[in-house]
């Protein structure tokens, strides 16, 4: 694959495996291989013990079938306990992975995404967006915080061996580690309609240098998700109740972001985009230790792109503006 110019055109050349362009991709084939070596192994050798018996007992050898064993408990014993094993060993191997790759680095550049029918639309922390593309700097890690506003989608990057669904009524996160330069198809691979095989892009992996020009130099939108959100928390008097001066007595949103809450039924939870997102539609169903039961749901008021907005801006506004 010709990563600069085509990302979907094959140089001829011979590949155990599709090209590897992220850390994530680089463990994931590890790990792929591993079970490949084993299974190829364990084939040859359940191949070699058949055509040894098939030779050794044929029809008119000289073998000796008189007392045939009815049991070998050594060999019982290795081919139960050897699986085992190494079951046990791809387990913990797989298991350490799949934990790596959901645990976000704290400075990894978030990406906001919105998947539509049948489109990718996506915006950086700037401002700057972008249209079935996504921009990344090289070596550092990148977020994409992930919503549709229609059907179930799925974000995958096949040289990053990266995939995530993206639904409706949710966020999810994909994240990753761009480690080679050049161009990567992206694309859905989550039947949406008609026009799914169309809903395809392209990554470009870029010098650190070279992203934040793109960045400094490329058109912006006139006004980014977070800016709509901290609109809208304004006309819906947000700091009225959420202040900490006001005399309602309503959970403080300063740093809210990331924290661990403490609920009313003692259970906690992680204050992230969908906790952000079922505490302004669904006020009750996660109410908050030591407050009261009074915030109304805004799920009738406020659409799909209303949410993502406010949850953008409180996810990225800074503690003394959510004071004010």
């Amino acid at each position: 694959m010709n990563a600069s110019t085509d990302p979907g055109a094959l140089d001829g050349s011979f590949r155990l495996l599709a090209q590897t362009a992220s850390l994530g991709a680089q463990r994931t084939d590890r790990l792929f291989i591993a079970m490949l070596v084993i299974c190829g192994l364990m084939a040859l050798l359940l191949l070699g013990i058949v055509v040894g018996f098939a030779i050794r007992y044929r029809e008119g050898s000289s073998a000796d079938r008189s007392r045939p064993p009815s049991h070998a408990n050594g060999l019982e014993a290795a081919w139960t306990i050897a699986p085992l094993i190494i079951f046990l060993v791809l387990f913990v191997w797989a298991a350490d992975d799949s934990v790596q790759g959901a645990l976000v680095p704290a400075d990894a550049l978030p990406v906001n995404v919105v998947a539509k029918q049948w489109m990718w639309k996506l915006e950086h922390p700037s401002g700057r967006q972008e249209i079935n593309e996504l921009h990344v700097p090289l070596g550092r890690p990148v977020v994409l915080v992930m919503a549709s506003q229609d059907v179930i989608h799925s974000f995958f990057v096949p040289a990053f061996r990266a995939k995530q669904d993206v639904l409706p009524g949710r966020y999810t996160r994909l994240w990753f580690t761009a480690s080679e330069l050049g161009e990567y198809r992206m694309l859905c691979a989550e039947y949406c309609g008609a026009q799914h095989s169309a809903m395809i892009g392209r990554v470009v992996v870029m010098t650190p240098a070279d992203y934040a020009r793109w960045l400094a130099d490329g058109p912006r939108g006139t006004t980014t998700a977070a800016q709509l959100g901290a609109a809208l928390y304004e006309r819906l008097a947000c700091a009225g109740c959420h202040d900490p001066a006001s005399s309602v007595h309503a959970p403080p949103l300063a740093g809210l972001y990331g924290r661990d809450v403490s609920l009313a039924d003692g259970s906690h939870v992680v204050a992230d985009e969908n906790y952000l997102r079922e505490a302004i539609v669904s006020p009750r169903r996660h109410l908050p230790a030591g407050y009261a039961a009074q915030m109304p749901s805004y799920a009738a008021q406020l659409s799909g792109d209303d949410l993502l907005a406010l949850v953008a801006y409180l996810r990225s506004m800074p503690r003394e503006e959510l004071r004010r």
